[in-house]
């Protein structure tokens, strides 16, 4: 199989490790890839929320399969595009994205099919936001609704640590991804 893995991190580096020990991999590329992921297969200079770029990539190098790792590309679309090329893709649809793209979706999604979890308060300003950290004594999670690259959330067990991860969520920390919690 002729395979394109998307992304650098060390999810993608592992998966860059297992893909290149397959008998199935006759072709490996990776975008953009990192140093460490060189000896696993050809380096593409192509970023990962570039989607133009890396279905034009996929085209060229003819994919029999494109592995997205990062969470932008799938919530931007990216596996609904290949398909839309004929090219499959391991990874969700934007719409099965959602899930992992906004926290509050996720959140109403199982609250809708009766999937048991804590409670939960979204909120996009501060004074509300201090009132339910109020209510719960300040144990509680403060986390940013969008992507935010695993440092979205605050573990707080005190209103004084809650309100301050509140305040600079709120604040613009994760840029988009803390518009609403």
């Amino acid at each position: 199989m002729n395979i394109l893995l998307i992304g650098s991190g060390g999810r993608e580096h592992a998966l860059a490790w297992s893909l290149a020990d397959s008998p199935l991999t006759s072709n490996l590329v990776i975008a953009p890839g990192n140093p460490g992921m060189a000896p696993y297969g050809e380096m593409r200079p192509v970023a990962a929320d570039d989607l133009d770029g890396l279905c034009a990539l996929a085209v060229e190098i003819s994919a029999d399969l494109v592995v997205i790792g990062p969470e932008v590309p799938l919530v931007d679309g990216l596996a609904d595009r290949l398909a839309s090329l004929g090219i499959t893709a391991f990874g969700p649809s934007a719409a099965a994205a959602q899930l992992e793209g906004s926290k509050e979706f996720a959140r109403a999604f199982c609250a809708r099919h009766n999937v048991p979890q804590p409670a939960y308060f979204p909120v996009s300003d501060y004074a509300t936001a201090c009132q339910h950290i109020d209510q719960l004594g300040g144990f509680c999670v403060i986390k940013a609704d969008g992507l935010a690259a695993g440092k979205g959330v605050v573990v707080a067990d005190d209103a004084e640590t809650a309100k301050a991860a509140a305040k600079s969520m709120l604040d613009g920390q994760f840029g988009e991804s803390a518009n609403g919690w």
